[in-house]
């Protein structure tokens, strides 16, 4: 039998299949169509036709046609598919070179098919309005993206939006096109930069003239955008975010030429075209090539030309400014990134990072979380950015279950340091290798020989900002476990981190590693440590040593060993040996160690012997020594001689000079001239002159000038004022105006007048009220509110009321509520729940009073004797 019979046969059978489904064939060997619910239209059969017949005559199935055109099997059979969708340009133009037939005339077939056989169709594209930003790949922002008890995604969050310089220019072209001129705008940064956002932005305005946004996306975008981009109507906005992937290999130059011949034609327009590039993208479709080299992307970097757009990395002062005037207003997304990102600008990769980030925590490896909550931990209790990986390999362990730290392989530091490596948006990571910079400092003596050179720390990690600050909270309860101890105490080298951990451990009554690490950071000339050390010394009455530790603790910075060593030996009534060391640190230029001798000596009566240490202070140049030199003349009787020295004191610190002289001349009648004293002490940056006034007054009984220097005070920067003013028209009896005066000083921003408020109410029986404004104290930040409020409640006899509020004050962060709790559970005979609420005390770090004298392990157990 010949191929034209086989064709025939083949078709005659393809003939007879469609009639069953509703066609008919025709005298022309064209297949007619009768619309149904599974038919084609005439163009379409048609189309369908012509594919069957080029695959007959090609003597292979669907299958091998897959394999020779490179298209899924599925896509091949729809295309011959009865009832089917139209197949796209793409594939119909694949099909067509496969089987060898005239590729001109199948998409002709094609274009008359997908406008059903003639009929129109809707232009691609909704009402803008219909768009939800996340659908067309706006970044979700911060944590959550939905609104609490929503499941709708029109209910996802977004941050409020800061314009740049972009931004202008965005909008100028949006204006064009509102005006009937077609514009095209792509805009080209790096990942996260704000780039599409800045797009949704743009086109709001469109929205309410009528206009339409197409985002070709399907079945894939380049494929959607050669279908389409032919029936785009006028007013529409077409979206081609992350543009690389229409403008990339060979449908890139198809897709420029068909938006070129859009942006073009007349009578297609107004339409604005936006999109996104990276940076490198850019680059590459708009570089010019070599001589004699291929050109891949002429017509792409001719449409590009003249119509892209910089975003910038980071915000600059003002938009700064912009975010943070955003963020006082109550934007807490943008509060949020402004916090870990206000120091670089980088505030959108910020936004965008952060749920990424999240979720890289919550589903890494065992190893790969346990190396994540080590470096939390390390972060949160004190330890530098950068992060050795020997520290974080060693502290990692303990952090494990036991099944998954039996089932670690030997390579398991590099897999995990590789699986956290690994970027989200924003160029970020959850914990990134680094190399501190070098610190560019003038040279200094060599070290004192007795200090070991740091050894090498080798690769140094730094964790992702925004897991630091969730692990600060998600970890604020828990004790790191014994590996992060050891670890620190091996591999740890900078004195600081060696002295914060010691802290840490302290305060969490881990006193065993509080004393080595305390040593390895004197060890390392930690100068907090060493006066630590010699605190320690001196109490217990090892006298040489302890000077010998302040002396090295002087010489590391810290002139305070020296000061408080004095003063311990004062109140021993060893004066002539405080003196000593008084000098010595006003030596090493802590002045105030002399002033403070002269005070205690003023109090036990020796006048003459505290003026002495006073001038002494003040010839090694300690300014507030003259301001208490002139207090003690004013009080010897000396007024003139005070206001020389005061006057003294304000060539080296004019403000709080002058505050002291507002004090006197206030005291001696002259109003006029002690307000204008307060008015140039706040001008020079002491607000508190003002509000020290305003008390004079009130006390004096002039409260509408009281009010009004109060009030000129908060302009100043002291809130407090207004809130010194209410409690003084409390104790007057004046409520109203003192609740006035409160409300006014919290709507400043100080919180604790708002537990002042709170205060009064619980003393008038408003017990309802008085909680609910503790409450707004507390979420101002003022943790204090809900734990004076329960002290109330228990000195009250309210002790369940107050056991309830204690907890609430420890969910808000003031965990010394924990022990207040503790000891209530220790008198009602709970001991098991007393000791389980000292323990929690303890690993929050508040625990100031305890069952365990020689402390507790890292797992909360107590620790033997080891002292």
């Amino acid at each position: 039998m010949s191929w034209s019979k086989v064709a025939e046969t083949l078709f005659a059978g393809a003939r007879r299949e469609k009639t069953e489904h509703g066609e008919h064939g025709c005298g022309d060997g064209r297949v007619q169509y009768e619309r149904n619910g599974n038919g084609d239209n005439p163009a379409l059969a048609q189309l369908r036709g012509k594919l069957s017949d080029g695959l007959a005559r090609n003597r292979i199935n669907k299958t091998e046609l897959a394999r020779r055109s490179g298209l899924g099997r599925t896509t091949v059979s729809e295309a011959f598919q009865t009832g089917g969708p139209v197949p796209s340009a793409h594939t119909v133009q694949t099909l067509a070179h496969a089987l060898k037939l005239p590729a001109g005339e199948l998409l002709a077939l094609r274009r008359d098919a997908d406008t059903g056989g003639g009929a129109q169709q809707p232009a691609p594209g909704r009402p803008i309005g219909q768009w939800e930003p996340h659908a067309l790949e706006v970044h979700p922002a911060g944590p959550s993206t939905r609104a609490p008890g929503s499941d709708t995604p029109g209910a996802r969050v977004l941050p409020g939006y800061v314009e740049r310089g972009h931004d202008l220019v965005l909008a100028e072209a949006v204006r064009d096109a509102a005006a009937g001129r077609s514009r095209m705008v792509v805009l080209v940064g790096d990942s996260s930069t704000g780039k599409t956002r800045a797009c949704w932005e743009a086109v709001q305005p469109l929205a309410a003239m009528g206009w339409r946004l197409w985002h070709p996306f399907d079945p894939t975008r380049a494929e959607a955008a050669l279908d389409d981009l032919h029936r785009v109507a006028p007013k529409t906005v077409v979206w081609l975010n992350e543009a690389q992937h229409y403008l990339d290999r060979k449908a890139g130059e198809r897709i420029a030429a068909a938006l070129h011949g859009l942006l073009t034609a007349p009578e297609r327009g107004p339409v604005l075209v936006l999109g996104t590039l990276w940076t490198e993208y850019a680059a590459r479709y708009t570089a010019l090539p070599s001589p004699g080299g291929d050109d891949p992307y002429s017509r792409v970097r001719e449409l590009l030309s003249g119509r892209t757009l910089t975003v910038p990395d980071a915000f600059d002062a003002q938009a700064l400014a912009t975010a943070e005037a955003l963020a006082r207003d109550g934007d807490r997304l943008l509060a949020d990134a402004l916090t870990r990102a206000d120091s670089d600008g980088r505030v959108t990769q910020d936004l965008a990072g952060a749920p990424e980030l999240l979720h890289r925590y919550e589903r890494a490896t065992p190893a790969a979380r346990a190396v994540l909550e080590a470096a939390m931990d390390a972060r949160r209790l004190g330890v530098g950015l950068y992060l050795p990986q020997a520290f974080l390999t060693d502290a990692a362990a303990d952090y494990l279950t036991d099944t998954d730290y039996d089932q670690l392989t030997g390579d398991w530091p590099e897999r995990a340091f590789a699986e956290l490596a690994e970027l989200v948006h924003g160029k970020q990571a959850p914990l990134r290798n680094t190399t501190p910079r070098p610190r560019r400092r003038p040279p200094t003596p060599s070290p004192p020989a007795d200090i070991p050179p740091p050894a090498a720390a080798g690769p140094m990690f730094r964790l992702a900002d925004y897991l630091e600050q969730h692990g600060r909270t998600a970890r604020r309860p828990l004790c790191p476990p014994a590996s992060f101890w050891h670890a620190a105490l091996t591999h740890l080298t900078r004195p600081d981190d060696l002295n914060n951990l010691a802290k840490a451990a302290q305060a969490r009554h881990r006193l065993q590693w509080a004393h080595h690490l305390r040593h390895r950071a004197a060890d390392h000339g930690d100068a907090s440590a060493l006066s630590e050390l010699a605190v320690m010394r001196e109490e217990a009455g090892v006298r040489e040593g302890a000077e010998h530790l302040a002396r090295r603790a002087a010489d590391h910075g810290d002139t305070g060993a020296l000061f408080r060593l004095a003063v311990m030996r004062e109140e021993a009534g060893v004066r002539e040996g405080a003196e000593h060391l008084a000098r010595r640190a006003a030596d090493h230029g802590d002045a105030s160690a002399l002033l403070c001798l002269a005070v205690m000596r003023e109090e036990a009566g020796d006048r003459e012997g505290a003026e002495h240490l006073v001038r002494r202070a003040a010839d090694h140049g300690d300014t507030h020594a003259l301001q208490r030199l002139a207090v003690m003349r004013e009080e010897a009787g000396d007024r003139e001689d005070a206001e020389h020295l005061v006057r003294q004191a304000a060539d080296h610190d004019y403000a709080s000079a002058l505050f002291r002289l507002v004090e006197m001349r206030e005291l001696a009648g002259d109003r006029e001239d002690a307000e204008h004293l307060a008015r140039q002490a706040a001008d020079h940056g002491d607000a508190s002159a003002l509000s020290e006034l305003t008390v004079m007054r009130e006390e004096a009984g002039d409260r509408e000038d009281a009010e009004h220097l109060a009030r000129q005070a908060a302009d100043h920067g002291d809130t407090g004022a207004l809130f010194r003013l209410a409690v003084m028209r409390e104790e007057a009896g004046v409520r109203e105006d003192a609740e006035h005066l409160a409300r006014r000083a919290a709507d400043h921003g100080d919180a604790s007048a708002l537990l002042c408020l709170a205060v009064m109410r619980e003393e008038a029986g408003d017990r309802e009220d008085a909680e609910h404004l503790a409450r707004r104290a507390a979420d101002h930040g003022d943790t204090h509110a809900l734990q004076r409020l329960a002290e109330m409640r228990e000195e009250a006899g309210d002790r369940e009321g107050a056991e309830h509020l204690y907890r609430q004050a420890a969910d808000h962060g003031h965990t010394h509520a924990l022990q207040r709790l503790a000891l209530m559970r220790e008198e009602a005979g709970d001991r098991e729940g007393a000791e389980h609420l000292y323990r929690q005390a303890a690993d929050h770090g508040t625990l100031a009073y305890t069952w365990w004298p020689n402390g507790l392990d890292p797992d909360g157990t107590p620790t033997r004797p080891w002292q």
